[in-house]
């Protein structure tokens, strides 16, 4: 996936998918959760942020060091974090064979994040699988 370059606040999630069931063991249609307007899935890469013009850029000094015109404003989601996030600004698009989501990082509400004992422990589990 070294391929796909994701330009500014954009955000690259793998939805969650498979069979939704409630808690009394009933299956949801496709349909019903379709209709959700809160979806979820995994970040897997994030745009480089908010485009803004750089105030110490100065084409007046020639001799001074070249600084660029533009920077950006990191995005506070991060690959490896589970996004919750409106379904109505979702774009899909397949990419290599694959169904993704692009975006913006405006229509993310919430994330969690996986500390460094969940990945420890992540670990320690593929650990167990190859003894």
């Amino acid at each position: 996936m070294n391929e796909l370059i994701l330009v500014g606040d954009r955000v690259l999630i793998s939805p969650d998918q498979g069979d939704r069931q409630t808690k009394t063991g009933l299956y949801l249609p496709a349909t019903v959760i379709e209709q959700e307007r809160v979806a979820q899935g995994q970040v897997l890469r994030v745009g480089p942020g908010y485009l803004m013009p750089n105030p110490d850029f100065s084409e007046d000094e020639p001799w001074a060091a070249q600084k660029k015109a533009v920077r950006y404003i990191p995005l506070q989601a991060r690959p490896g974090d589970y996004a919750f996030y409106l379904r109505k600004d979702a774009i899909e698009i397949a990419f290599e064979g694959k169904h993704y989501l692009i975006i913006p990082h405006g229509a993310i509400l919430a994330l969690i994040r996986p500390d460094a004992e969940d990945l420890l422990q992540n670990l320690s589990d593929l650990d167990e699988l190859f003894q």
